[in-house]
């Protein structure tokens, strides 16, 4: 079953709305005439019906199919192989104090999942963080996270900030906090989108490590534009693709984003590990695992 991504919701009640405003009898108002507020109302909760019975019926679905990349042991070896790509180690929890600027227009990067500050991600975690715990050590830092929340700007995070993310990642709060946004942005869609889709663990898990690096955009640098990009060349399995043909175009589309975002960059974390395992034939993502990123090879027996 085909998914589009979240544009395919948010176009609903535009459409429902407008399909409204048109069937206004022309003597009942004039020319500027706009939908009644029962009407528009109407339509929202009809779209937001149909969203809920869909989500329903994909719930059926994935309740069905075998837990992938979502069982313990597969979680635990999907974060030690984005680690890899991402502060090479594999060695996750041991980045969750981690904050630098990779001058990638990202502002700072930290935690286990890459949170950045330029990308909305590291504030919502925050936001998140301090409604549960408002005497943390980084709600002061707040309104700066606001301000440059788009942009790689350090304005009004520096010289403190660094040092504040680094204390309050040694507090179990926190590391749970980190955990709960990754999964909750980045690695649960990424699965069940996924699974949606036809795709075994190798799948599941190229659609993560794409969300934790593009984000979950809609755009073209997006992870949702790159899979719309992507079911352009090839089927998913659940349209009745190959998963290795729409694995391999994904993968084209993603490593094209990637250089194009940044010339030069290196891809490897998709050329020699993602690429590498769909050309060995291992959907499943069984180990033992080799692979290569910046030039350094990692295994797990």
């Amino acid at each position: 079953m085909k998914r589009a991504g979240v544009a395919f919701f948010v176009a609903v009640p535009v459409v429902a709305t407008a399909c409204a405003y048109f069937f206004v009898p022309a003597d009942s108002a004039g020319p500027t005439a706009k939908p009644s507020v029962s009407a528009a109302q109407a339509a929202r909760d009809e779209a937001k019906d149909r969203a809920e019975r869909e989500r329903a019926e994909d719930d059926k679905v994935i309740a069905g199919l075998p837990a992938g990349l979502a069982a313990p042991e597969k979680k635990e070896l999907a974060q030690r192989i984005v680690a890899s790509a991402q502060q090479s180690t594999l060695n996750w929890r041991a980045l969750y104090g981690s904050i630098e600027d990779l001058e990638d227009g990202r502002g700072y990067t930290a935690g286990i999942a890459g949170f950045c500050t330029g990308t909305h991600d590291l504030l919502a975690l925050v936001e998140r963080y301090t409604e549960s715990h408002p005497d943390n050590g980084l709600a002061r830092y707040l309104p700066a996270l606001r301000e440059v929340d788009g942009t790689d700007s350090h304005e009004g995070l520096d010289p403190g900030f660094t040092a504040a993310w680094k204390a309050e990642a040694k507090l179990p709060a926190f590391r749970r906090a980190q955990e709960e946004q990754r999964d909750r942005v980045s690695f649960d869609p990424a699965v069940r989108l996924a699974k949606l889709d036809g795709l075994g663990t190798l799948g599941q898990f190229v659609y993560y490590d794409a969300l934790v690096f593009h984000g979950p955009d809609s755009g073209p640098e997006g992870f949702y534009g790159l899979r719309e990009r992507a079911l352009r060349v090839a089927d998913t399995p659940s349209e009745g693709g190959s998963e290795k043909a729409y694995l391999d175009a994904f993968l084209d589309v993603r490593r094209t984003a990637m250089a194009a975002e940044r010339p030069g960059a290196d891809t490897s974390r998709v050329d020699t590990a993602q690429r590498r395992f769909l050309n060995e034939g291992n959907l499943r993502l069984e180990t033992p695992l080799e692979w290569a990123v910046y030039g350094d090879t990692y295994k797990v027996p």
